[in-house]
């Protein structure tokens, strides 16, 4: 009798293993086969779900997306009820920067895209969509909290921070623990005031 398959649970499996690869070796070094390895799969199943290495990475990619995007929502509805903006605004944050082994393993896939990103266009838009998510995150955070005629630039300087501390928390995490890097995130968010 044949093995039924839960096909979502299976892409799950398989995404979590590129994750793997990709943290260990990069997107370029993310293949069917070290990917099949990975998940303890045989190569033929994996290539069931995708017809190329890149489209597996391609939708690896939309999956991060997918799940960070999730928990900022759940979190955005705190951002307009909440009392102290400030405290909820850092939780949102949080959901972007190397402060767990959840957000570690994320932040590392992302910036790997973002670095593939810059010599293959096939992950362009990707890193394209993470870059324009980190911006519309941190227009909601400061919205509201600056004027009218400081958002722009405060956003963008969110968006910098936000970047500069993922970069420097997953390249150099022993020289930015998450405890400082929140530090740096609360003097910030204080900086703009309620």
């Amino acid at each position: 009798m044949p093995k039924v398959v839960d096909a979502e649970q299976r892409r799950r499996e398989v995404f979590d293993a590129v994750f793997t690869v990709v943290v260990e070796h990069g997107v370029h070094g993310a293949s069917l086969r070290r990917v099949a390895e990975t998940a303890g799969l045989a190569i033929g199943s994996v290539r069931h779900y995708f017809d190329s290495a890149e489209q597996m990475l391609t939708e690896a990619a939309a999956e991060v997306i997918a799940r960070v995007t999730t928990r900022l929502e759940a979190h955005r509805a705190e951002l307009d009820a909440e009392t102290d903006r400030g405290v909820v605004a850092e939780r949102m944050i949080a959901e972007l920067l190397p402060w767990d082994a959840v957000s570690t393993r994320e932040t590392t896939v992302w910036l790997e895209f973002a670095l593939a990103a810059r010599t293959a266009p096939a992950y362009r838009a990707t890193a394209e969509l993470l870059h324009a998510g980190v911006r519309e995150l941190a227009r909601r955070i400061v919205e509201n909290r600056v004027p009218p005629e400081r958002t722009a630039v405060e956003a963008e300087r969110l968006a910098c921070l936000i970047d500069g501390l993922g970069f420097a928390g997953t390249l150099h995490p022993g020289s930015l623990p998450p405890g400082l890097a929140r530090d740096v995130v609360r003097r910030h968010l204080d900086s703009l005031g309620a």
